[in-house]
């Protein structure tokens, strides 16, 4: 036998399991987040965070005009300095963030799942001003994707608990 026919046999036997253990795309016609795209509505941002936030949920969730679903959220952020320099400088800060988000039913405006992401990302603080405040905006900005990322993440996650449709 050869190692490509071995190499066959092994990549069956390893999808054997998921073809049993009834295993469904999230977003595939009877998966359960299948509702999600193009129906969700994003609470407007009212800062420059709330607006990277929501920049990248319509991203992965899409705009839509006739909501089936509201997403309100909440943000919170903090930094601390990482690094200090001989001369007492700070070189480098860490920025902490949570988001907290309620997912509702649009037409009755029923609670069909909260939760709370959270994550960090970091920058340097080394250079001109203008260095480190340029530095310090693309942390937040990541730091707004990978909150964002998390709430989408949840939402499929739980979306066969409270997905009807």
């Amino acid at each position: 036998m050869s190692s490509s026919d071995r190499r066959a046999i092994l990549t069956l036997l390893a999808a054997l399991p998921l073809a049993g253990c009834g295993f469904t795309p999230a977003y595939g016609p009877a998966g359960p987040a299948r509702g999600l795209i193009g129906q969700v509505r994003v609470d407007d941002p009212k800062t420059k965070d709330a607006f990277d936030l929501v920049e990248r949920l319509e991203e992965r969730l899409g705009r839509t005009r006739q909501p089936a679903l509201l997403l309100s959220y909440e943000i919170t952020t903090r930094e601390q300095g990482q690094a200090i320099a001989p001369d007492n400088s700070t070189t480098r800060y860490q920025i902490f963030g949570v988001a907290k988000f309620v997912l509702r039913d649009a037409v009755t405006n029923t609670k069909l799942t909260e939760g709370e992401v959270d994550g960090f990302t970091a920058y340097s603080a080394v250079g001109t001003r203008v260095e480190s405040e340029s530095s310090r905006a693309d942390a937040r900005v990541r730091l707004m994707r990978i909150l964002a990322d998390g709430i989408v993440t949840r939402l499929i996650a739980t979306s066969g608990a409270w997905n009807r449709t």
